[in-house]
């Protein structure tokens, strides 16, 4: 029985790229998240108006930190892969 790498491990030649591309993302992450902490630590009340169907600013951007972040996932999987095919060619 053989106990060996299904897939040969080569090197990535995307990964310098990818990297640029995870930080670039997590830095436009970070700046609408501290728009959230920012609001909340100046002017709490305006955390509690009434946005979108009765639910209050908090609520809403929350939720959109959350659904953000999974189509932040979606998209850099979806570019990492596009430049993995590009330069990983043999």
């Amino acid at each position: 029985m053989l106990h060996e790498p299904v897939v040969e491990k080569t090197t990535d030649k995307a990964a310098p790229k990818k990297a640029k591309l995870g930080v670039i993302m997590f830095f436009i992450y970070t700046i609408v998240y501290a728009g959230f902490v920012v609001i909340g630590l100046t002017n709490p009340k305006i955390m509690g108006l009434e946005v979108l169907a009765e639910q209050n600013l908090a609520i809403v951007y929350g939720f959109g930190l959350i659904v953000l972040a999974i189509v932040m996932g979606f998209i850099y999987n979806f570019l990492c892969t596009r430049l993995e095919d590009k330069m990983n060619k043999n």
